[in-house]
């Protein structure tokens, strides 16, 4: 029997959007009353809403305006189709490891042809089961639902009580929508009195036809739903990543052996990269043994790169690692994330670049003491000091701030303290300059002073009560420069008085 899973992912747009915001501003915005909007013709549309502002009243659909009227405090991003769009194709791609025939449906779901694979999975329950499990470890809500034709699969993921039914008992409940029809033959159907799918059996054929087009007639829809009409699966076309594989005729059990095959598959494999015009950036060793064990090496690029001897001197150390137990009988070069690669001239006092020599030695100490030791700084959307900056893997994707760039808004020390430590302050008025500071149990008279540079609070992040900064560059009678900011003002309502904070050092 033929057998069709449907995957919905009804918050896909709003979860992608939350990871992004909380990874890029360290803090989680999603708890915040946000939606993602989209231009519609007659203004703004909201797409997708959190939590927060759907317990406001907010509801996909609604003009801005109105949920604006609603919900004075809503804040509106634009929605990022074409981002949600190539998350939803990788998703499918990866949705292979249920079926080989997987296909994209529409702008939040995926489709599957399940026959004869759910006794892998222990049983339809099981796959299911597994699907919607495996989908909330990577933080994405799926609806899953398995019907025989993917139609009905289709309408019993997203209006159906069950994720399993076959015929039209376990069709006929649903509402018309479920039919997968334009919004506005579904109205017209509702007008009728044509609200479920079992209303429509034993309808005359004829006189819907003389009401709706052909390829709108809901019973040709209810066809495909039942399967008198074929609706063919188009699978997503994978493209293999490319690989060097090395059999042996025999099985090795000399340490040696892997670091002789890798002098073998990484010349292969570059050919390969240089035929795609790819670029590798985390390349796999595998060595398959004679036990059925497999021993794998990695290796990550800071940029995409091709070169057979860097490729070649990066997992030339980690071979010792792989234990060739009984023997080894295969080995595999994989390169698991590669990127396009267009070539490149060199510079015309010739050699490679600058940029090219850094990732060389990023990726050298990356092998030598490990990803997680190696990283380098990385600029943040945020405009309060601690929050405009972090550390990222020197491996990871991700641009690179350019320190030769004046930052906006002042001068900023060359170091920053990780957290603001708090300081006594002498000042002859209170918004005037401070004179005396004492920090570290030391006192600093200052002889000169700079500022001060407002920076008021991130209001979207922080309370209502955070208390806004004014930063001043100040020199003391050694010549010791700091950076030291008050925290609020007199009378601001948000607090007793304010207070003093050294943040950062000059020099």
């Amino acid at each position: 029997m033929k057998r069709m899973v449907s995957i919905w992912l009804p918050s896909l747009s709003i979860e992608r959007w939350t990871k992004l915001a909380s990874s890029e501003s360290g803090a989680n915005d999603s708890n915040g009353r946000v939606a993602l909007v989209d231009e519609g013709p007659h203004g703004q549309l909201i797409g997708a809403v959190t939590e927060a502002a759907r317990a406001a009243g907010v509801r996909p659909g609604m003009r801005l305006t109105d949920a604006r009227a609603l919900d004075p405090g809503l804040v509106a991003v634009a929605a990022d189709n074409a981002g949600d769009r190539d998350l939803l194709d990788r998703l499918a791609r990866w949705s292979s490891r249920w079926s080989p025939l997987v296909e994209v449906d529409g702008a939040d779901g995926i489709r599957l042809d399940v026959s004869g694979v759910a006794h892998l999975f222990g049983g339809q329950a099981g796959l299911l089961r597994d699907i919607e499990t495996r989908f909330a470890s990577i933080g994405l809500t799926a609806r899953v639902a398995m019907a025989e034709t993917a139609g009905a699969a289709w309408g019993l993921a997203r209006f159906g009580s069950g994720r399993t039914g076959d015929g039209i008992d376990a069709v006929a409940p649903l509402p018309i929508a479920a039919l997968r029809l334009p919004a506005g033959v579904v109205r017209t159907l509702q007008r009728l009195g044509l609200k479920t799918v079992g209303a429509l059996v034993g309808v005359p054929r004829r006189s819907l036809a003389r009401r709706f087009r052909e390829a709108d007639n809901p019973l040709d829809a209810l066809d495909r739903m039942l399967g008198r009409t074929p609706e063919p699966l188009s699978a997503t076309p994978v493209d293999p990543p490319p690989r060097a594989l090395l059999r042996l005729a025999e099985p090795v059990a000399d340490p040696s052996a892997a670091a002789q095959a890798l002098a073998l598959l990484v010349p292969d494999l570059a050919r390969q990269l240089e035929a795609r015009r790819l670029g590798v950036r985390r390349l796999v060793l595998a060595g398959y043994r004679v036990d059925g064990e497999v021993q794998v090496a990695d290796a990550a690029c800071a940029i995409p790169t091709r070169e057979a001897a860097h490729l070649l001197r990066l997992l030339k150390d980690k071979t010792d690692t792989l234990d060739p137990g009984f023997g080894f009988d295969a080995f595999a070069l994989e390169a698991s994330w590669f990127e396009p690669l267009d070539s490149a001239q060199d510079g015309l006092v010739g050699g490679p670049p600058a940029a090219l020599e850094v990732a060389r030695l990023v990726d050298r100490l990356s092998v030598k003491l490990g990803a997680d030791k190696v990283r380098r700084p990385v600029a943040r959307a945020s405009h309060v000091p601690e929050r405009a900056s972090g550390w990222r893997l020197a491996v990871e994707e991700g641009p690179t701030p350019d320190p030769s760039r004046e930052r906006e808004g002042g001068s900023r020390p060359q170091r920053l303290l990780d957290r603001p430590e708090a300081i006594a302050v002498i000042y002859a008025t209170p918004e005037g300059l401070p004179r005396r500071f004492v920090w570290r149990r030391g006192v600093h008279d200052v002889m000169r002073a700079e500022g001060p540079e407002r920076i008021a609070p991130e209001w979207w992040r922080e309370r209502g009560s955070a208390r806004l900064r004014d930063y001043y560059l100040v020199e003391d009678a050694q010549g010791r420069r700091y950076w030291i900011y008050r925290e609020g003002l007199f009378g601001d309502g948000r607090g007793g008085d304010p207070v003093w904070y050294l943040h950062g050092l000059f020099g």
